[in-house]
């Protein structure tokens, strides 16, 4: 039977690479759902090519000209933030795909848990903003997340099997855009130099994130409500090469890792098909190509938002919620032109420093908290 798919942000990059395993295995699985923010001519075309039920565009500005562009087809067109996740939670689909950017992925990954529905969760900033709400609703409705993120596919693969208990969980790191920049350089970065990320073909905002490792610190605290683990047992280390996608180290010093092309339909297959693998005749890693593989200690002057993240996941409570806020505010006028690469590490520290902090948030704790940490991240880089 095969599984039905809502792919929420299916634009984008790793919603288009969940299609092309679609695509590659037609006997397996179906796109029911796609939604996008604002691309709805790329929507419109998806959604014809897979004979999708349903259509969704986050930004409502957009409603007409998708409606229009699928008017000769029967497929349902709806618009606005809440219907994505009205979507994600409706008994159309098996599984969610989640591939939201930032913030907004939080709404829909609430409705997808609650729904008791499988979720393949792509958009860290769930966790990252609302982890222990998020976790806690999956466990009553038993309803399985399985990471797409490449480190934490790696973990949850070296995890399977196991029942030792586990030393330390160890993230990969390819130190992203600037690696190899001196603190001169990263003074005038420029968007242009930020988004030639070496290894990974990713989205604007990620590969942002990857250059400060802002990206890193949210994988932490993804890791630490995905396993179970507290921040002390989990390490980054610098990767370069981006072949060894994390690893797992046990009590007897045993250490597993996961290697691969740095390749994200690996990961998206693996969450889609467990605990089954894909076939993919084409995927051969050679090893005579990569003769070296090499790790370093994370220079924590030079990237201060890693430690910051490991601060807000030891402060719990809302402290990552404001940090992602401000840090997509930040990145968002970056990208635009508007503030330099070293302010947005600058708009994060000043909005954590005069945020309001709730140490038992709710839902609403966590909208009212991204709003602040906007607003603060704003009057910071005089938006």
């Amino acid at each position: 039977m095969k599984q039905r798919l809502a792919i929420l942000g299916s634009t984008g990059s790793i919603g288009m690479q969940t299609l092309d395993i679609v695509e590659e295995n037609p006997a397996q699985f179906e796109a029911r759902v796609l939604t996008a923010h604002r691309n709805w001519r790329r929507l419109a075309e998806q959604a014809r090519k897979f004979d999708a039920d349903t259509a969704v565009i986050a930004d409502e500005e957009y409603y007409a000209p998708l409606r229009d562009a699928l008017a000769d087809t029967d497929v349902k067109v709806y618009a606005g933030e809440e219907a994505v996740a009205q979507v994600a939670a409706a008994g159309d689909s098996d599984v969610v795909v989640n591939a939201l950017v930032g913030y907004a992925g939080l709404a829909p990954t609430v409705a997808t848990v609650r729904a008791g529905k499988k979720l393949a969760l792509a958009n860290k900033e769930s966790l990252v903003v609302g982890g222990e709400t998020v976790m806690r609703l999956a466990a009553e409705h038993r309803a399985p997340i399985l990471p797409v993120d490449s480190e934490h596919s790696a973990i949850f693969q070296c995890l399977l099997g196991e029942q030792a208990p586990v030393r330390r969980l160890i993230l990969t790191c390819s130190g992203g855009a600037f690696r190899d920049f001196t603190p001169e350089q990263l003074a005038e970065a420029t968007v242009e130099q930020a988004l030639r990320h070496p290894q990974w073909q990713m989205g604007a905002k990620i590969t942002i994130d990857s250059s400060t490792l802002v990206n890193k610190g949210f994988e932490v605290i993804e890791a630490r409500w995905l396993f179970g683990t507290p921040a002390e047992k989990i390490a980054v280390l610098l990767h370069p090469q981006s072949i060894v996608h994390s690893m797992v180290e046990y009590e007897d010093g045993a250490i597993k890792a996961q290697l691969g092309t740095p390749d994200m339909r690996m990961p998206i297959s693996f969450a889609l098909m467990f605990p089954h693998r894909a076939q993919r005749p084409g995927e051969r890693f050679d090893f005579l190509a990569h003769p070296q593989l090499t790790f370093a200690e994370v220079d924590r002057t030079k990237y201060p938002a890693l430690d910051i993240a490991y601060d807000c996941l030891r402060r719990g409570g809302t402290a990552a919620c404001t940090m992602n806020g401000a840090n997509e505010t930040a990145v968002a006028a970056f990208l635009k032109g508007a503030c330099r690469w070293l302010d947005i590490v600058g708009a994060i520290v000043h909005t954590l420093e005069h945020a309001t902090f709730v140490a038992a948030p709710t839902l609403d704790d966590y909208a009212a908290a991204d709003a602040e940490a906007r607003r603060l991240a704003a009057e910071y880089l005089h938006l």
